[in-house]
């Protein structure tokens, strides 16, 4: 979906050119060709003027949804002082750095560590920070299944891992020591890479608009990029500059037989199901993960009795209804895996629990006004946050690949 400063870019050349048409032609007659020329980017113009405001109505609405009434902050004193350091990181990204006074800039400080000030950057208010890290939940599939921690600072850190599906005790005879099993402790690295938003403009007409929670307007463009980029790096991410993600770390269960580059079988889905432990899958926790292009191949799929081995999800207008379900195990779709494609990985099964992701609460936020955003009437911000993410337990999940040939 293109943004509504190219769509308004768009519409301005069309303009400049039906314009440059109309001068050209002077007072000649136009040809059909001419008109038709025309007619054409009059139409384009006014498809491009409904597609801007259905998006700026969206905005609103999607504002206004994550409104918390600042104005009412205004009107009860209590609540400012109540929420005052709020209440400063809002005037912040309103108005910027220099619109606040001396004894405001000290609290700033105190409750978001200034870093670089002249270049406008600040560490975002903690309690800020944690609401953007618990909307980024919706996105992707990989948080709302895996497991996390959060950190105030993104120094290396070594997390334990361990296995113990292969441990068991024994039987021992009267008046013979027990032997001695300690278990198996390994280390995975949780280190945090940077994720940056890129730059997001907001029209300062919203920005002074007393009635939008600007908090939650600014924190909603930078979870939508940001949350996407760190589902990317926690399903494929390399480790290198980036995290790693689980379709990396976690090993084969199943390769396709030789054609089957861009297809799946139902034993293979079997086989796959039985690389895992049964001792995961007795916690109830296995499940599959996919590509939504998979999921539309492995529901056509039918059993050796002609039965479709896909169960559909059932909401029936519930908040939270029966889950899509395949060999009777939980579906979640994950549109960063792979498409089926020869030697592609695209369906992982396990508990995807052993894999952990680490936020850093420390979320970097820069505010842009100068003249390359105040001769468009706008402002831009850009966020800089901090994640990382591993497989704890490799044998926790596994990946089924498709043949090479």
């Amino acid at each position: 979906m293109k943004s509504i400063q190219a769509l308004r870019e768009e519409r301005q050349l069309l303009a400049k050119e039906a314009r440059n048409q109309m001068e050209q032609k002077g007072d000649r007659a136009w040809t059909k060709d001419d008109q038709a020329t025309f007619d054409a980017r009059a139409d384009k113009i006014d498809a491009l003027e409904t597609e801007i405001t259905a998006l700026e109505r969206l905005m609103k609405i999607e504002i206004e949804d994550h409104n918390r009434d600042v104005e009412n902050f205004r009107r009860n004193p209590g609540a400012l002082a109540e929420n005052k350091p709020r209440a400063l990181f809002e005037k912040l990204l309103r108005e910027g750095p220099q619109a606040l006074s001396r004894d405001e800039m000290v609290e700033i400080r105190n409750t978001m560590s200034t870093t670089t000030p002249s270049q406008g950057g600040y560490t975002v208010q903690t309690d800020v920070a944690k609401e953007l890290i618990d909307a980024l939940k919706a996105y992707g599939g990989m948080r709302g299944v895996v497991s996390s921690i959060t950190t105030s600072q993104g120094n290396p850190l070594g997390y334990p891992s361990s296995d113990g599906t292969s441990e068991e005790g024994e039987w021992v005879a009267e008046n013979v020591q027990a032997s001695s099993a300690d278990p198996s402790f390994g280390t995975v690295g949780l280190n945090t890479f940077k994720a940056s938003s890129k730059i997001i403009t907001i029209p300062i007409e919203l920005l002074m608009d007393a009635s939008i929670d600007v908090i939650a307007m600014v924190n909603k463009r930078i979870r939508d990029r940001l949350g996407r980029t760190m589902n990317k790096g926690f399903t494929t991410g390399t480790g290198t500059g980036q995290p790693t993600g689980y379709v990396t770390a976690a090993g084969v269960g199943k390769v396709g037989a030789t054609g089957q580059t861009v297809t799946v079988t139902y034993d293979d889905l079997v086989d796959l199901q039985e690389s895992i432990d049964q001792a995961y899958q007795d916690a109830g926790t296995c499940r599959f993960m996919m590509h939504q292009q998979t999921r539309k191949v492995v529901r056509k799929m039918k059993d050796g009795a002609g039965r479709p081995i896909w169960s559909e999800s059932y909401e029936a207008g519930i908040k939270t209804g029966t889950p899509a379900q395949l060999l009777g195990a939980d579906v979640t779709i994950n549109n960063d895996m792979a498409q089926p494609a020869a030697n592609a990985k695209t369906i992982g099964f396990g508990d995807f629990s052993r894999y952990m992701i680490r936020d850093v609460l420390d979320i970097m936020l820069y505010r842009f006004d100068d003249s390359a955003f105040a001769s468009k009437g706008q402002v831009g911000f850009l966020a800089f946050s901090r994640a990382g993410g591993n497989l704890l337990d490799a044998n926790g999940v596994k990946l089924y690949q498709h043949s090479a040939t």
